[in-house]
């Protein structure tokens, strides 16, 4: 339980330090972004946890394929400038962007339900 609470800590703290140099600095805060800050706290803390090479293995593999299938969730950022947005329409369009892209990874890569070999090889 205190390691949760530690984890969550140390998420929460580089989510507010990001935010608050972004707030100044944007380049830097983009700097930051683009820095697996995220993945790295996520690997030491999944290691410190399982001990697996293969749960570490398979996380690399995920964020490979995920983190550039989140990158349609800045484009209406990057041209509100030109398009006129505000925030919060800006986010719910790049939330939907990403969800769109994300959502059809997950249905093409996703084993058949009623395949019994492909569920097994999963577990």
């Amino acid at each position: 339980m205190v390691w949760m609470i530690v984890k969550a800590l140390i998420s929460a703290a580089v989510i507010v330090a990001v935010a608050e140099i972004a707030g100044r600095m944007p380049r830097v805060g983009a700097l930051l972004l683009t820095l697996p800050i995220i993945s790295i706290l996520a690997f030491v803390m999944t290691w410190n946890k399982e001990h697996d090479m293969s749960s570490i293995a398979a996380l690399a593999r995920a964020t490979l394929v995920l983190v550039p299938l989140g990158l349609p969730f800045f484009v209406p950022f990057a041209i509100s400038n030109r398009t006129g947005l505000s925030f919060w329409p800006s986010f719910v369009i790049g939330v939907l962007l990403a969800s769109i892209t994300i959502g059809t990874w997950f249905w093409i890569s996703s084993p058949p339900i009623n395949d019994p070999s492909s569920i097994e090889s999963h577990q």
